[in-house]
């Protein structure tokens, strides 16, 4: 391992960096995003039971006391209760772009590296073998197998590392995309949810 360590040269510990940032990256956003899923369903059952009760106060704790973008945006809805319903809507939607902004947060820097990573691998390839040419340029006839070969593995162990980073990447991307597309599904459901019942429609504005 620790000879690859060497001939892999610069070019390899970039793109262990860049795994390195990644995995931080996906374990941070993984970790956040399970925290801010929530039941949705019995979570608004038990703040619309709050609010039937006349109890606005324990509606809003319930909210404040629960993790995640449903538990913020019924808390928005329950301070503005009172708005016409276009406008609570509008707001609700708005929250709703901001928590997603939340929540995609850093997430971009995955498939950044997912692309950058077997370029960083090619690089290595293209400085092995260029290395590899330089000593047979350079030694013959008293030219060193072990000398081309050093180069040879430059560009086979740089290429494997940037594949070896790409590929993670690249999935745990798209098992964080999923994770946010349900939050999101969450949301809206929610939000239709706390409009309606603020403001049932056929209802007039007040």
């Amino acid at each position: 391992m620790h000879d690859f360590l060497t001939l892999g040269g610069p070019v390899l510990w970039i793109i262990l960096a860049f795994g390195v940032l990644a995995l931080g990256v996906f374990l941070e956003r993984s970790l956040q995003l399970h925290r801010d899923r929530v039941d949705a369903t019995d979570f608004l059952q038990g703040i619309f039971n709050s609010l039937r009760r006349g109890n606005a106060a324990e509606a809003a704790a319930i909210c404040d006391e629960t993790p995640g973008p449903v538990a913020r945006l019924a808390s928005l809805a329950i301070r503005r209760k009172d708005s016409p319903r276009d406008r609570l809507e509008r707001e609700l939607a708005d929250a709703g772009a901001a928590e997603i902004a939340r929540m995609e947060r850093r997430l971009s820097l995955l498939p950044l590296v997912a692309q950058i990573a077997p370029l960083l691998g090619l690089l290595g390839t293209v400085l092995g073998i260029l290395r590899a040419l330089l000593f047979i340029r350079g030694q013959i006839p008293l030219m060193q197998t072990a000398d081309v070969a050093d180069g040879l593995i430059l560009g086979a162990v740089t290429t494997a590392a940037g594949l070896i980073v790409a590929i993670p990447a690249h999935v745990g991307f798209n098992v964080l995309a999923v994770k946010i597309e349900r939050l999101v599904l969450d949301m809206r459901d929610a939000s239709s949810e706390l409009l309606e019942f603020f403001h049932p429609a056929g209802q007039g504005q007040p």
